[in-house]
């Protein structure tokens, strides 16, 4: 997994930037291009394969769906997300379990559509190895 640097996310980030934002598409989108590579990751220390959803879920709030498909499938699976905590300092704070469970071994490939507030959709599709965490 690639990981961006920090002086790098800063750069797009907005002036503004206050313990309130990031709940709209306009200020999460352009993290969500950059991080793009990290949306998704495969753990498997609990004897399945786990599919987490960690780095989307820390932007939701200015989205309005998850879709993802195994193997595949068209992103037509919705990954419930929790609501964005909009009357606290941390509205993305992550509070539910993050990920899905699936047989060990079974995931080969996942397709990946966010969808922003805005109605506008981006994706992703990613092999296992790009994605397994060690």
């Amino acid at each position: 997994m690639r990981h961006l640097p920090a002086a790098l996310l800063l750069a797009v980030l907005p002036e503004a930037a206050t313990a309130q934002a990031f709940t709209t598409a306009a200020e999460v989108r352009p993290i969500l291009e950059l991080t793009r590579a990290n949306w998704v990751a495969i753990g498997t220390q609990t004897g399945q394969d786990l599919l987490y959803f960690t780095q989307i879920l820390s932007w939701r709030c200015g989205l309005s769906e998850i879709r993802y498909g195994i193997n595949g499938a068209p992103p037509e699976q919705v990954f419930e997300m929790e609501p964005c905590y909009a009357d606290t300092n941390q509205p993305n704070a992550i509070r539910a379990l993050p990920y899905v469970g699936y047989g060990l071994g079974s995931i080969e490939s996942v397709t990946v559509e966010i969808v922003y507030e805005d109605g506008v959709s981006a994706g992703a599709k990613f092999t296992r190895a790009e994605v397994l965490l060690h």
